[in-house]
């Protein structure tokens, strides 16, 4: 499959996205958790939003150098109040990116943004690319496709009047099960050593309807981006609707999350 960029674009809004900075925030610094500290290390962040966690990083680590890579202007628009020394932003897709820096990172670090491209049999390589001889790898993605508030998106994408505005399109989740990067990992790069971790985070809400203002920020971003403005308001309506319906609308309610956690260090010849 050739590899597909998701634009973090028009449909992205910080605001949105961190209404619930607390719970997005754990699955970061497990991932940091997972990596193996080292003197005067030059890191990239792969999808480093705001930049907010990108310099509780930088910091904890004690980096020499960090760099900060996203494609969206409207979360790098944040990123000077979270610019430490040593430390900087560039806008840019992460395929470009990958492209452009080859083997010059101890580092390259990766926390919910990898999901947004298609092709993980391809794409992991060129990240892969960016890592120097001896340096490290660590990518946190959700694997929450089987749950119904992440299926209903394109469920209702393929239904009128949506379907004709969008082209037929919908956002395609590319994620593969864990023994895909584990295998990954270890016979297509070489990594050695490598873990590869599956982790369920649970987040109390009110009710299901706390389920529709998480995917505000993050799945049903994508669809406000290609939907007419005056269309998205219904496509919203819509998904709440049918979300209460095949879940109900009573509380507390626990929201399951399933992430993907690994680390590798790539070889040195």
């Amino acid at each position: 499959m050739v590899e597909q960029s998701v634009s973090r674009g028009t449909g992205w809004q910080p605001g949105q996205y961190g209404r619930y900075r607390d719970e997005r925030s754990l699955p970061f610094y497990d991932l940091a958790g997972m990596v193996q500290p080292e003197p005067g290390m030059n890191v990239a962040d792969l999808g480093c939003g705001t930049g907010e966690l990108t310099a509780w990083l930088h910091q904890e680590l004690g980096a020499s150098e960090t760099l900060g890579i996203d494609s969206s202007p409207t979360m790098l628009a944040e990123s000077a109040k979270y610019t430490l020394p040593g430390m900087s932003y560039e806008q840019i897709d992460i395929l470009d990116a990958a492209a452009k820096y080859h083997e010059q990172f101890d580092l390259v670090f990766s926390n919910a943004a990898l999901q947004w491209i298609l092709g993980h049999d391809t794409l992991f390589p060129k990240i892969a690319g960016m890592v120097k001889p001896g340096g490290q790898l660590a990518v946190q993605i959700p694997h929450n496709g089987w749950h119904i508030g992440h299926q209903l998106p394109a469920i209702i994408a393929r239904e009128e009047p949506f379907a004709s505005a969008l082209g037929g399109w919908t956002r395609e989740d590319p994620v593969q099960q864990p023994e895909f990067y584990m295998d990954m990992l270890y016979t297509q790069l070489g990594f050695r050593p490598q873990r590869v971790r599956t982790e369920w985070y649970t987040f109390e809400m009110e009710s299901p309807r706390g389920i529709v203002e998480w995917v505000k920020g993050s799945v049903l971003s994508s669809y406000r981006e290609h939907l007419p403005a005056d269309l998205y308001p219904l496509y919203l309506e819509t998904y709440e609707q049918r979300l209460l319906e095949a879940m109900g609308d009573t509380g507390p309610f626990l929201y399951p999350f399933k992430r993907i956690l690994f680390w590798g260090r790539k070889p040195v010849s």
